[in-house]
Formats: C-alpha cells, structure tokens, sequence
C-alpha cells in the first residue's frame, strides 16, 4: 500500500549514514529504493552539481511501518524542534532502549524528547502516555524528566 503522506528529511552530505543508523535502531528497519544525482550534464547534472555525480541522491526507507525519505544535500537546512518523531512504546524496556541509541544531545532532553547525532527530534513515550499524566501530579513529574520514567508517573 502507498503511504499518502511521506516525510522528507533533508541531510548535509550524510544520508547513506543517517539511515543505515536508523534501520539499525529499529527492528523492522529497511531500506526501500535509493537514487543518484545524475553523472553528467548530458544525464541533467547542473554545472554547480559536478561534487555531487553520482552520488546518492535519496533514500526511501521504513522504520515500524512508516516510510520517509532521506534527501543527501547540503548544509542549507537543518532540523529543528519544531518537528518531532512520537515512538510510542509498549514498556519501560522499549524506552530505554530506543533512549540509549537515539539519544545524543544530553541538553535537548525534556520530558521525553531527545534529539538524535543527526540533529533529529525524537519523542519517546509510553503507548499509553495520555493516560499516565492524567494522574494527580503526573504532569509537573514528566515536565521534570529527561527520559519517561513509567513507575515515576
């Protein structure tokens, strides 16, 4: 079946890193299809793209079911905050192990986010998170987290 929406994240030089790492982390994770700037001007290469012949252009993978895009760039663009990946996961086991590998900017950890070598938000939750700061003074706990910590709320 062809996912309708697909995200699309852009990376400096390093999509072929980015996603090996992202399949890797995840079980499930496959590479789909990858594609090449062309090699020449006569293939649609522009002058100003002579660094980039034949290099990998886009990756189209999946990682628990949801498929994306890694589009092999340049340093114009960079990820933000503002977009985020939720992981709901079935138990503490589950977040702590998608924590270890993903996590690695210690400063950008709140409340269950964590930002990942790439630069990339992620949020790592227990499936059943709506419920759990429902619970008096669960909330005020989980805005004091890095990590979720299911028995602390």
């Amino acid at each position: 079946m062809h996912q309708k929406i697909t995200p699309n994240l852009w990376f400096d030089h390093n999509a072929q890193a980015a996603v090996d790492f992202y399949v890797s982390v995840f079980p499930d994770g496959k590479i789909i299809d990858t594609t090449h700037y062309p090699k020449s001007a006569e293939e649609g290469l522009a002058d100003f793209q002579q660094e980039l012949a034949g290099k990998v252009l886009t990756i189209d993978f999946e990682l628990a079911g949801q498929r994306f895009t890694a589009i092999n760039a340049g340093p114009e663009f960079k990820f933000t905050e503002a977009v985020s990946f939720l992981i709901a996961c079935e138990d503490q086991t589950e977040i702590d192990n998608l924590w270890g590998k993903l996590s690695a900017v210690p400063e950008a950890e709140q409340c269950g986010w964590l930002k990942d070598k790439y630069g990339l938000s992620w949020q790592i939750t227990p499936q059943n998170m709506d419920d759990l700061i429902k619970k008096p003074g669960a909330f005020a706990r989980m805005m004091d987290m890095k990590k979720i910590i299911i028995a602390d709320l």
